[in-house]
């Protein structure tokens, strides 16, 4: 199951002369001098999570002072990125039998709605209730509380309450639930950041970042009024964890995606119970 998190933050411009390759990536140049280099250079910028867009020097000038033709070049690289993760699942996966969720978050392009859905292999669990198995039954939820990013799937928590709400209605085993939500639950430790100012930068006391709360007051009071068994979270990459809320037991793996390591965790669920956990790198 992936929640969340499906597209890159930025594009990496990689300036063409000739057969040479250049871009100034992660705070280091970079110099590729031929198509075997590029295509090295390219995947570690995808792996970091980013679009590499290879360009000569006079368009990438041309392009940097086009606000929409960024815009439209961005959502021709994240639907070109989604289209192959989808085709590669499916290749993967189909007559396995195995059932592969993938969900949006609050900051993720809804243009990819129609790619997730198209999937033979890959189901959006947002569209309602789910079963896991004979037992175990899921809600999921990709949007979030405000944030200073003022993302696209970002709503008020009166909002977010209603949404959970809605969801709820059609749960029908309430006490083996799982919350698949994308935002983490308030003051709860896994959901601990730097606070940022005004101007987007982190709040210093002398050589120390400040780190506050980030999480949903919607989602902390849902899990205190309904109880599942379980919380899968993320949105919050710096703090990986678990924690009890009651009887519930809310996990967030956390991210290092801009160092290529995709985290997650392993779940036994038998009978009722998580039997056991435990997180994972790779």
């Amino acid at each position: 199951m992936v929640s969340g998190d499906l597209t890159g933050k930025l594009i990496v411009p990689i300036k063409r002369s000739g057969k040479v390759y250049e871009t100034s990536f992660l705070g280091l140049k970079e110099i590729a001098r031929s198509e075997a280099e590029l295509h090295l250079l390219e995947k570690r910028v995808a792996d970091a999570g980013y679009y590499p867009y290879v360009a000569d020097h006079e368009e990438l000038l041309e392009t940097g002072q086009d606000r929409e033709k960024v815009t439209k070049i961005f959502s021709e690289l994240v639907v070109e990125r989604m289209r192959s993760w989808i085709k590669l699942a499916d290749e993967r996966l189909r007559g396995t039998g195995v059932k592969f969720y993938m969900m949006l978050g609050n900051d993720d392009d809804p243009s990819i709605v129609p790619i997730l859905r198209s999937s033979a292999s890959v189901i959006d669990p947002t569209t309602g209730p789910v079963w896991l198995d004979d037992d175990h039954e899921m809600i999921s939820m990709g949007a979030a509380n405000h944030t200073p990013w003022e993302t696209i799937g970002e709503h008020s928590e009166e909002e977010l309450r209603e949404i959970i709400k809605g969801m709820m209605k059609d749960v029908s085993n309430l006490k083996n639930l799982i919350f698949n939500f994308h935002c983490p639950p308030y003051n709860s430790s896994l959901d601990i950041c730097p606070k940022l100012d005004d101007q987007l930068r982190p709040v210093r006391i002398g050589s120390n970042v400040l780190m506050a709360p980030a999480g949903s007051t919607a989602v902390r009071e849902a899990i205190e009024r309904y109880q599942p068994l379980l919380g899968v979270f993320g949105h919050i990459h710096e703090s990986p964890g678990e924690v009890h809320i009651g009887r519930t037991l809310c996990l967030n793996p956390g991210s290092e995606y801009s160092q290529g390591i995709l985290r997650g965790y392993v779940i036994d669920l038998e009978g009722g119970k998580v039997t056991q956990y435990f997180r994972t790198e790779g």
